[in-house]
């Protein structure tokens, strides 16, 4: 349990901080303590929030009280996580990069010094960690991206950028789930829903899995989006060995 830090976050929130950097070791033991504490089946925990270093959970205080919560945590983190021998849950998205789809594409290839084809093969030759899902419901920060593509966001952020864009913020990439304001430089766009509310599990995707992009053409994502909105297209779901 060394360097991590146990804290009260409000009157029904326990907040446990795992470091204080970006890293993927740091995920990996965030994410194999979220698992612990599911296998636990603890009564009155409500909710679990993985971020970039630290793990929020939300419990009832009618059904456990702090003391106990803080108890039950310190045994789960004294016990040894073997974080190296693991599933790593890849799910292929699909992106039309380009045109009408990524706006943006031209300008983040003048800035890299590179042809727009080129920084869509970087882009879509990684397998992306999702740290965290934030800012709106199931919007990921994914880990991972090359340096050769990092991209300042915009100096004037848009009024609205469409559900499903895939942009460049930084040194970050990340999948917009929603129609939403925003300032990042858009270069492809996925019809894929990463998040539906009619669905059973709205998110599809969970931090600690990863992503990886696939480009298609435009006849691809409009096939794509109709099975989507038939309700026919099932997201390609790869399992690795990390």
């Amino acid at each position: 349990m060394q360097n991590v830090k146990i804290l009260t976050a409000g009157d029904s929130s326990l907040l446990i901080q795992f470091g204080n950097a970006i890293d993927p070791a740091i995920n990996a033991k965030i994410a194999a303590t979220v698992q612990l504490i599911k296998e636990q089946q603890i009564e009155g925990v409500v909710d679990l929030i993985p971020a970039f270093c630290s793990l929020l959970i939300n419990y009832d205080p009618r059904v456990i009280s702090y003391d106990d919560m803080k108890l039950r945590m310190e045994k789960i983190l004294s016990i040894e996580i073997a974080t190296g021998s693991r599933k790593k849950k890849i799910y292929e998205i699909p992106v039309c990069y380009g045109g009408a789809y990524g706006p943006d594409l031209p300008t983040i290839a003048e800035h890299a010094g590179l042809s727009e084809q080129e920084v869509i093969e970087i882009h879509s030759s990684t397998d992306y960690l999702i740290y965290m899902l934030g800012f709106l419901p199931g919007f990921t920060y994914l880990g991972g991206l090359d340096e050769r593509i990092h991209t300042p966001r915009l100096a004037n952020p848009r009024i609205r950028i469409q559900a499903g864009s895939v942009g460049i913020g930084g040194s970050q990439t990340g999948i917009y789930p929603m129609d939403s304001p925003g300032g990042w430089q858009l270069m492809g766009l996925t019809p894929v829903k990463n998040y539906d509310p009619e669905r059973e599990i709205p998110i599809l995707v969970e931090a600690g899995d990863y992503i990886r992009f696939v480009p298609i053409d435009e006849a691809a994502f409009e096939r794509i989006k109709k099975e989507v909105e038939d309700g026919t297209y099932e997201v390609r779901i790869i399992e690795e060995e990390v």
